[in-house]
């Protein structure tokens, strides 16, 4: 009989995270938590230690590991703290799955350590392949590491690919529900507030996740992550609107056959799929129903209402550090909507001022994306104090 795989979540009190143990919690047999680590939420990481009991547990912010130690005393749980102990805790031997499920640029180093610590990593934070997609991508050539993808669309396409020569493919085709704004114009987004934006019509997720879904930006991300993942060129990465989503992705052959990964819009199928790979274990959760499921349809995107999807594209083509900038003024912009600082319609106002504001960087390595992200980040909240002036 097999060992139960050793799970360290990363970002274990988001919405990946906690779905994440939902699995765990299921299939005991298959799945042990043995790290989680949480950012500020303390109260939550507290109440999953007392389930779970995992091996260790960090808190990010420093400012609550008293707490949560003394929370935890009579548990057999260490406690640790800082982003320092993050990158440490998931290189210990006995973790078998690294799954990132934080969101932001504060995934990157935490990755860029399991990969050099050679474990297989569960990988949901999309902006990881985003800012620093090339130096894991030359990290990942000497390690025995492997990236399994957590995004459902990113999900798709590697199952799609299974058994596939990559020279076979003519594109990837990545699905987007529109978001709750889908057909909407430009003056109809002047006004819309973060709770409309929140209100996405088909997943839950996060706030930043939900928002930037709204504004197309998560595809943007998307595709530059799809680019790292798989080596396929941009102008072979096609975004549709696709309200349903059913469809998660598709791979086309470049003989014109098309494989689509389908399933009802539910997290757990995708985060499951990377914790058991290559294994499937039989569910009878979230079945899909083609009867009640019986119309499919597909738009192009609105890249001229929807410019964060256009940005993104730009910043893949131009390579070196603009990803880096669009993806830290874009977490700036989005706080500040959130916030109710902004209007929608300016956070990608804020993403390409910033992008002509800070300096370009070919060959950006480890430290320059750090550089970056913190120059962009000062920069787009001097601009956005310029602009409300």
């Amino acid at each position: 009989m097999k060992q139960p795989k050793k799970i360290a979540i990363l970002g274990s009190t988001g919405s990946i995270g906690t779905q994440a143990l939902e699995i765990i919690r299921d299939y005991p047999e298959l799945f042990v938590a043995e790290v989680l680590i949480a950012g500020k939420n303390a109260d939550l990481l507290i109440k999953q230690a007392v389930e779970f009991e995992p091996n260790m547990v960090v808190i990010a912010d420093k400012t609550k590991y008293s707490y949560v130690k003394e929370a935890l005393k009579n548990y057999p749980v260490k406690i640790f703290a800082g982003e320092e102990s993050v990158s440490q805790v998931i290189a210990i031997d006995s973790v078998d799955i690294v799954l990132t499920a934080t969101v932001g640029f504060s995934g990157l180093l935490p990755t860029v350590r399991a990969i050099e610590a050679n474990k297989t990593i569960a990988l949901a934070n999309k902006e990881t392949l985003v800012v620093g997609g090339h130096i894991i991508h030359e990290l990942l050539k000497k390690s025995r590491s492997a990236i399994i993808p957590v995004d459902s669309e990113h999900s798709a396409i590697f199952q799609c690919l299974m058994g596939e020569r990559i020279e076979n493919v003519r594109k990837l085709i990545l699905t987007a529900s529109g978001g709750p704004f889908r057909g909407k114009t430009t003056e109809f987004l002047e006004t819309v507030t973060p709770e409309q934006a929140l209100n996405h019509p088909n997943w839950s997720m996060g706030n930043k996740v939900t928002i930037d879904s709204a504004s197309l930006m998560n595809k943007g991300l998307e595709v530059i992550e799809a680019y790292w993942l798989f080596g396929i060129a941009a102008d072979n990465i096609e975004v549709i609107i696709h309200p349903q989503s059913v469809i998660h992705s598709m791979v086309e052959f470049k003989d014109g056959s098309i494989k689509a990964q389908m399933g009802v819009p539910n997290m757990r199928i995708p985060i499951q799929f990377a914790l058991d790979y290559p294994d499937r274990t039989y569910s009878e959760k979230n079945l899909f129903s083609f009867t009640k499921n019986n119309t499919l349809t597909f738009e192009e995107p609105d890249l001229k209402t929807f410019r964060n999807l256009q940005i993104a594209y730009d910043c893949l083509k131009t390579g070196g550090n603009a990803p880096c900038i669009m993806n830290a003024a874009n977490e700036i912009a989005v706080e500040l909507f959130l916030q109710g600082k902004i209007k929608f319609t300016d956070i990608s106002v804020l993403i390409e001022k910033a992008i002509e504001k800070v300096d370009f960087i070919k060959d950006p390595d480890l430290k320059n994306c750090f550089q970056t992200d913190n120059i962009t980040r000062i920069k787009t909240l001097e601009i956005f104090n310029k602009i409300k002036k």
